[in-house]
């Protein structure tokens, strides 16, 4: 595989580049471009609105993201620098300032117990005998941005995959996905995949790789789920046709709408020139019925 480019201040074409997740989030890409979380962001039980008021003014900083994040720093070896905050919970004055100032020069504050936990964590997924291997040093690219033109549309895309291994000749490709989580219980985590729409997910990773040439029809997208205590279950998953297709005509909605929500100017709520009807639960009913 051709190794990523480092990423210009303006991306102006396709391409397979390294930069950190901080440029990545704030959109490198000349003229705009649309991330898989963004896709999501514009649809149902999400509306148009709230996908234009993040992208104006960015998402907080979150306790469980930034724990994620340093996972991902432990696990992929790549990633900001991380720095162990000695106190005993954020509640403090002098732990949040502590926090501000790591934040301030693109660093990840984490509590020294936290630290404890994605050290065994990382230390977990490295003895485990299929993930463990999945990210070998040296095997792959850690956190590539790809960079890519929707045909249909027109709209740039872009996808910040976790690890990308390198081609080996009569093996299909195989991009993974590390997310830590509650549960490590296949039942769990695909309710919990449905909710977070890692279908589409799935399928907009896929059709960047397809896209720049990386992968074929034959690759697979393998998500490594990790539980975030002892002793740190690892699950690797991967989604059905089924699962796929559904995610591929999400995306291709979610392509529309931004179009259209471009082309107009317009970025509408749940239902901003309508009044929407309230349905209660059945059981409800039930309930009521009973008392």
């Amino acid at each position: 595989m051709t190794a990523p480019t480092i990423a210009p201040a303006k991306i102006t074409t396709p391409g397979v580049y390294r930069m950190d997740a901080e440029t990545y989030h704030a959109d490198p890409v000349d003229g705009g471009s649309l991330s898989s979380s963004g896709a999501r962001l514009l649809l149902p039980p999400s509306c148009p609105a709230k996908f234009r008021w993040e992208q104006d003014h960015g998402e907080p900083p979150k306790a469980v993201f930034e724990f994620g994040t340093a996972a991902h720093r432990l696990v992929l070896g790549d990633g900001p620098e991380l720095v162990v905050i000695d106190h005993d919970s954020w509640r403090t004055k002098a732990a949040k300032e502590a926090a501000d100032e790591a934040r301030a020069e693109g660093k990840v504050p984490l509590l020294a117990d936290d630290y404890l936990v994605v050290e065994a964590m990382a230390d977990a997924i490295r003895r485990h005998p299929v993930a463990g291997p999945l990210f070998t040093p040296g095997t792959g690219v850690a956190e590539a941005a790809l960079v890519w033109r929707d045909e249909p549309t027109g709209v740039m895309c872009r996808a910040l995959v976790d690890w990308l291994p390198d081609k080996v000749p009569g093996r299909r490709r195989i991009l993974v996905d590390y997310k830590t989580a509650r549960s490590g219980d296949p039942d769990t985590l695909g309710r919990a995949a449905h909710g977070y729409g890692y279908h589409q997910q799935d399928a907009w990773y896929s059709a960047g790789a397809k896209a720049l040439g990386l992968a074929d029809d034959d690759m697979a997208f393998l998500f490594v789920a990790q539980e975030k205590t002892p002793p740190y279950l690892v699950t690797l998953s991967e989604f059905d046709h089924e699962a796929r297709l559904l995610g591929e005509r999400l995306n291709r909605h979610a392509l529309n709408v931004y179009c259209d929500c471009v082309e107009t100017g317009r970025w509408p709520g749940y239902g901003d020139d309508q009044v929407a009807r309230l349905y209660l639960p059945p059981w409800a009913f039930a309930q009521e019925g009973t008392s």
